[in-house]
């Protein structure tokens, strides 16, 4: 099968020549003639396989038809790297379309989309809580809506998402075509496919496997001696890029930081940057300004980087599916790439239970010529967080008491400032008034 034999619309159909696509995926396959019909459908299939194209090019194809300057078709994605990644595919393969689409999430400001929006467009690209935000204010009509799509669904119940889920579905029209896209299954994404989907068409590609081009190795080691064999691992292996996967943000963060003095061109990619610096980190990855990107599960979905050659598990991922997602960021559009996952005493139960999922056993590595009897510090601070400062509790009712003037002049007169107008007031604030306010995050 190739594209020209599905009968897209013309304009369509030079977007997918003018992307290069001839064949599609076996998710493209099925999936595309089922969403061109109307049905609904649910598609299951790995990372890396085409799930974007595979509703992008049908929802194309129906708004050639229809009115213009409404909001016509609407995609939900768990990150604003997926949302990101889903709006440039629709600008590639509907260059030729007219139709127009922006993305909503939030961590950048929320004027400029509420501009687009005003102007007028046919696709909006959205992360569920900065898209609660806007129906909230009134800054986006959903009442004409014809295709929902809900991708990476799995992750969006991984990361809480459901609640706005419902609340969203709430502001739509109940005749609609949905399409529900996930790499796994679990119980609670069925729940949630038979409350939105209506008769649905299941199609499923490979959704328990990784793809056959890529090749696994675990590594035992020591928790502390973890940066050390990366380091190793890096030197004495032919790399194009790597990502490494880490379970915390401040990891991530460190160990980034530790490749970087150590020589390489490294970044970090995780939740506590700012939207530009998420980025930048990204752009320079996909570019080769960054050999290696050191990151949180936040990227191990919806990232589309051809050409990662290597993923390395600083740390086991917390699930077998989980597993499955990161090591699918290499191996992608037909190459080669490698999965090394770094393993503790304490990994045991997630290796086996990776091998159940996988069919199979993981070889077992090691590196001639490193250390492994390295023993562990008394603390080991590689990763340790920097110490706070001490701040000075005011004991409870102290304020304007005898003491608290008492001490004052003191105060003053060690050098340590005057006290604050109103009498008697430390200096230094309180560890409750040094805590910033926390408020939700408008859709990662």
């Amino acid at each position: 099968m190739e594209f020209k034999t599905l009968n897209f619309h013309p304009k369509v159909a030079a977007g997918i020549e003018a992307a290069g696509y001839v064949k599609p995926t076996p998710i493209q396959a099925q999936a595309i003639p089922t969403v061109i019909e109307g049905s609904d459908v649910m598609g299951l299939a790995q990372t890396g396989t085409g799930k974007t194209a595979a509703f992008v090019l049908p929802i194309l194809n129906r708004l050639m038809q229809g009115g213009r300057g409404y909001v016509r078709a609407l995609v939900i994605a768990p990150t604003r790297e997926l949302a990101e990644q889903i709006n440039e595919s629709i600008i590639t393969l509907g260059g030729q379309t007219g139709l127009r689409s922006v993305t909503v999430y939030g961590g950048v400001g929320i004027n400029p989309q509420i501009a687009k929006l005003k102007r007028g467009v046919e696709i909006v690209v959205a992360c569920p809580g900065r898209l609660l935000d806007h129906i909230g204010q009134g800054t986006i009509d959903l009442s004409r809506l014809d295709v929902l799509v809900l991708d990476e669904a799995d992750q969006m119940f991984d990361m809480g998402f459901f609640p706005n889920i419902r609340k969203i579905l709430k502001h739509l029209p109940r005749k609609r075509q949905t399409l529900l896209f996930s790499a796994t299954m679990p119980n609670e994404i069925r729940r949630l496919a038979h409350e939105v989907l209506s008769d649905p068409v299941t199609v499923q590609v490979d959704t328990v496997a990784p793809a056959v081009t890529v090749s696994h190795a675990l590594y035992p080691v020591e928790q502390h001696l973890k940066t050390p064999l990366l380091l190793e691992l890096l030197q004495h292996t032919d790399t194009e890029s790597v990502l490494v996967f880490t379970r915390t943000k401040h990891r991530a963060k460190r160990l980034g930081e530790k490749l970087e003095k150590s020589g390489y061109r490294a970044a970090s990619l995780q939740g506590n940057l700012s939207q530009n610096r998420r980025q930048a980190a990204l752009d320079g990855f996909r570019d080769g300004t960054f050999q290696i990107l050191v990151a949180t599960d936040i990227a191990a979905r919806g990232i589309d980087v051809t050409q990662v050659s290597h993923v390395v598990n600083y740390d086991i991922p917390d699930t077998p599916e989980a597993y499955i997602h990161r090591i699918g960021r290499t191996g992608r559009a037909a190459r080669t790439g490698d999965a090394f996952t770094m393993v503790t005493g304490e990994d045991k139960l997630m290796v086996r239970a990776i091998e159940r999922v996988l069919g199979s056993p993981l070889e077992r590595r090691s590196l001639d010529n490193f250390d492994y009897s390295v023993a562990a510090p008394r603390k080991d601070s590689e990763f340790a967080r920097p110490p706070r400062q001490a701040t000075q509790r005011r004991k409870p009712g102290g304020q304007g008491t005898a003491k608290s003037k008492a001490s004052a002049p003191k105060r003053q007169q060690s050098g340590q400032g005057a006290p604050a107008a109103g009498g008697g007031q430390p200096a230094s604030r309180s560890s409750r008034s040094r805590r910033p306010n926390r408020r939700p995050n408008s859709g990662l």
